[in-house]
């Protein structure tokens, strides 16, 4: 689904307040250096998959405002980016990253070693051109909750824990995936809480109040409470909701990438290949 939904939810349990949704290069250019001064922030692209266009960025300096609105970064301030498709660092200007993001590679935007384009709101909104502004949560880098879902059923939970070093853990990024059932009793307090009080919201929250729940989906959630915070009153906000285009992590083993070319069905596990086949009778 598109990447705006996190603004709808905003309000709810699973979001952040300050997620924004920007679809011009005049909202994005005034919003993103407005929020950018704050704190640190993560900017997703609409289009794309597997973490292309991504971006979770810093200030270099760490010259962050003390309250948000009190300051708006220059086009010249330097921002240290981290691409969530393969966790490669770059340092552009403010200025060079809104460039990129609107008009791709030119001269204004300067060399990037990023596999994407930019151009992230080309089309514009009917053509799915539009940028989320999210509030970065460090904890992430802990390992963010996949949860599985077919319809209102949660059959399986994901914790991906990212490569060292990296932020993403996108599937061939290195990252590590360890699967627990639906009851697993860790995640009771979140599970319980989407389940029975935000999942109701959603489907009108985002404007389908008569649509079914996808019959194959997920959501990610990434931990934003500070460390030290007592499990009971841990707060997880939803970083993606996925249901156009939903993998099974069960089958990653035949994943064909750069460096298992030749990757095939007959690769998964046995046990693996049983625990697909259970979502697959379930759907």
């Amino acid at each position: 689904g598109a990447k705006d939904a996190l603004c709808k939810v905003a309000n709810m349990n699973i979001g952040l307040p300050d997620t924004l949704a920007y679809y011009t290069e005049e909202e994005f250019g005034a919003g993103f250096k407005k929020t950018m001064a704050f704190q640190p922030r993560v900017i997703k692209q609409n289009r794309g998959s597997s973490g292309e266009g991504i971006w979770i960025i810093k200030l270099k300096e760490g010259n962050y405002c003390s309250s948000f609105g009190e300051r708006c970064c220059e086009d010249g301030e330097k921002l240290m980016l981290m691409e969530a498709n393969d966790n490669h660092e770059e340092e552009h200007t403010v200025g060079e990253f809104i460039e990129f993001c609107v008009n791709g590679r030119n001269d204004k935007s300067g060399e990037w070693t990023s596999k994407g384009v930019g151009k992230y709101l080309e089309g514009g909104k009917d053509a799915g051109g539009q940028l989320v502004d999210q509030r970065f949560c460090p904890r992430i880098v802990e390992g963010e909750l996949r949860y599985n879902c077919v319809g209102d059923a949660l059959v399986g939970i994901i914790h991906k824990k990212p490569k060292e070093g990296g932020i993403s853990a996108v599937g061939g990024t290195g990252s590590i995936y360890t699967y627990y059932g639906p009851d697993e009793a860790k995640f009771k307090n979140l599970t319980d809480g989407f389940l029975t009080k935000d999942l109701p919201l959603v489907m009108p929250a985002l404007g389908l109040p008569d649509e079914p729940i996808p019959l194959w989906w997920t959501t990610d959630f990434i931990l934003s409470s500070p460390e030290g915070t007592p499990a009971e009153e841990e707060k997880w906000i939803v970083g993606e909701f996925n249901c156009s285009c939903v993998g099974i992590s069960r089958c990653l083993a035949a994943y064909c990438k750069d460096d298992t070319p030749n990757a095939c069905y007959d690769d998964i596990t046995a046990e693996d290949k049983a625990e697909a086949d259970k979502y697959g009778k379930i759907m």
